[in-house]
Order: structure tokens, then sequence, then C-alpha cells
């Protein structure tokens, strides 16, 4: 399917506080994430890379120990089974990328 519209994307929280709606293509997966403040994203790693475009809101990041307060515009990236984790300073809406496809979010 070459385009998707947020009805064709059902609405999922995999987590307290992130309800987002996933699209996976042939070799990657992204997710359009809509975070409550004050919810938490618990310390893990994955084998997949992670680019993270913050929309609107504060989140606070930490990857590899270094926490950066990222604001609208600003752009992590997460190297492949790098520990990282995180908290919505206020109500965020963030874009993540994840490479390769992320089976657990299809």
């Amino acid at each position: 399917m070459s385009f998707l519209a947020p009805d064709d994307q059902p609405l999922r929280e995999p987590m307290a506080g992130f309800v987002g709606r996933f699209s996976t293509g042939a070799t990657m997966t992204s997710v359009n994430w809509t975070i409550a403040a004050g919810a938490t994203l618990p310390e893990h790693a994955h084998l997949h890379e992670q680019i993270s475009h913050v929309l609107a809101g504060e989140f606070e990041l930490t990857i590899a120990g270094e926490t950066q307060r990222l604001g609208p515009g600003m752009v992590a990236v997460v190297p492949p089974n790098v520990t990282h984790s995180g908290r919505a300073l206020t109500e965020c809406r963030i874009i993540d990328v994840f490479h390769p496809v992320r089976d657990d979010y299809r």
C-alpha cells in the first residue's frame, strides 16, 4: 500500500501514555506518536536504528547516558543496540522511524 490516511492506521497504546499510528514498509517502520505529559519511556535497547523527530512539546531523552531536552524541530538518532530512555515534559507529538522493520509494531 503506497498511501495511508489516518483512519487506515488504527491508534494503539503499546505503553502507558504513548498513543501512536503505525506504518510499516518493506524495510522500515514509522510511528506518529501523541505522548501524554509525564509519560515515561523505560530504559531499553533494540536492534533497530531509530530517528526521532519532535513536532511539538518537550521530551527529555537519554541515549547511552547522555540526556538532552528536545523541543520542536529537534531530531535524535539512536544507534542500534544502544540503551535509551525518556520522559515527556509536556504533551508531545513525535515521529519515530525505525530500520529495519519493527515486527512488534506491525
